[in-house]
C-alpha cells in the first residue's frame, strides 16, 4: 500500500532528501545507512521506512528533488560552441560526488527511470539544436538526427560508466569535433 501523502511533514520529507545526498556524498553508497540518514534529518528511522521501501528508492527521489536539474535552454548560438557547452555540462554532472554515486546505483536498480532522468532531457536539447542545424544547411540533410544525439552523448556516459578514460570537458569537446567532421556538409 502507498504511503498516505496526508501524513507526510513537506519539512521532515525535505530533511530526509537531503541528508540522504549529503551522506552518500560523504560516505558513499555502501556505508549509508537509513540510521544515519534519520539521525542527519532530524526524524525516526520508521518515518524513513514508512515512506521509501529502502536507500535506492530514497536516493532516487533524493536526485529528483534536488539533483542537477536542466536550466532553461540557452539562446543557440555557433552549432560547435552549443554542442561542446551541452556536453560539457553532461561532464559537469557526472562529476558530482552525489551525483556520480546516485546515477551509478541507478543503473544497477532503476536504469530506465536513470534513462529518463538523466539522459533524455540531454538528448532532446541535442536533438533540438541538431535539427535547427540541419534546417540551417550546417548539417547534412541525411543525417539521422536521434542517432546524431547519441553518437554525441554515447562515448560521454560510457566512459563515465565504464570508467575507460578521464571524463574531462577536453574529452568531450574532441568528441563534438570528431561527430561535426561526420554531420556537417
Amino acid at each position: 500500500m502507498p504511503p498516505d501523502a496526508a501524513r507526510r511533514s513537506e519539512r521532515s520529507r525535505r530533511a530526509v532528501l537531503a541528508a540522504a545526498l549529503d551522506l552518500v556524498e560523504a560516505v558513499g553508497y555502501a556505508r549509508l545507512t537509513v540510521e544515519a540518514v534519520a539521525a542527519r534529518a532530524g526524524v525516526g528511522k520508521q518515518t524513513i521506512y514508512r515512506w521509501w521501501p529502502s536507500k535506492g528508492p530514497l536516493l532516487f527521489d533524493a536526485l529528483v528533488e534536488f539533483g542537477p536539474g536542466e536550466d532553461e535552454p540557452p539562446a543557440w548560438g555557433a552549432l560547435d560552441l552549443d554542442l561542446r557547452r551541452e556536453l560539457r555540462e553532461a561532464v559537469r554532472q557526472l562529476e558530482e560526488r552525489r551525483f556520480d554515486q546516485v546515477c551509478r546505483l541507478l543503473v544497477h536498480e532503476a536504469r530506465t527511470d536513470l534513462v529518463a532522468l538523466l539522459l533524455m532531457p540531454r538528448r532532446m536539447r541535442l536533438e533540438e539544436r541538431l535539427a535547427m542545424a540541419q534546417r540551417a544547411g550546417e548539417v547534412r540533410g541525411d543525417v539521422d538526427v536521434p542517432a546524431a544525439a547519441e553518437l554525441l552523448l554515447a562515448p560521454v556516459y560510457q566512459r563515465w560508466l565504464l570508467r575507460t578514460g578521464p571524463l574531462t570537458g577536453t574529452f568531450s569537446d574532441t568528441v563534438v569535433v570528431l561527430a561535426l567532421r561526420a554531420l556537417c556538409a
